[in-house]
């Protein structure tokens, strides 16, 4: 069975998240959680895809952005968490069935990158951030 364009990003921002050094991916641990995939950088979790009652044909990544936090919420694909996850600056960026996800792309791996960048021990982030950097 073919993907779907959003399982497609999921699949591609996950081996850009498995590209960044001593990371990995775990799926949930508990019931609730079997549709959640965990992003983890030396076991701390930088990001994950997925929510409760998703379907294929919907994408959700939530990440931590120290830096860009406030800027992002004005994207419509942009959603508020609840008050621990606003009080710690992260946030989710959920895209419907009609929604372009691949457009988007660029934007999701630069978070990413932050977000490892936030959660990573301090050089370990500060090498990833100059090695993107250079990049662009």
């Amino acid at each position: 069975m073919s993907q779907t364009p959003h399982q497609r990003a999921e699949e591609e921002l996950t081996a850009f998240a498995l590209s960044l050094p001593e990371t990995d991916v775990v799926p949930g641990w508990g019931k609730d959680d079997d549709r959640i995939r965990y992003l983890r950088v030396r076991k701390k979790g930088f990001g994950f895809f997925g929510e409760k009652g998703e379907t294929e044909d919907t994408f959700a990544m939530t990440v931590k952005l120290p830096i860009s936090y406030e800027m992002v919420l004005e994207l419509p694909f942009v959603v508020e968490g609840s008050p621990w996850y606003r009080h710690n600056r992260w946030i989710t960026a959920r895209f419907g069935a009609g929604d372009d996800v691949a457009a988007e792309m660029e934007t999701l791996k630069s978070w990413l990158v932050q977000s490892y960048a936030a959660v990573a021990p301090k050089k370990l982030g500060q090498s990833v951030l100059e090695m993107y950097r250079r990049a662009e």
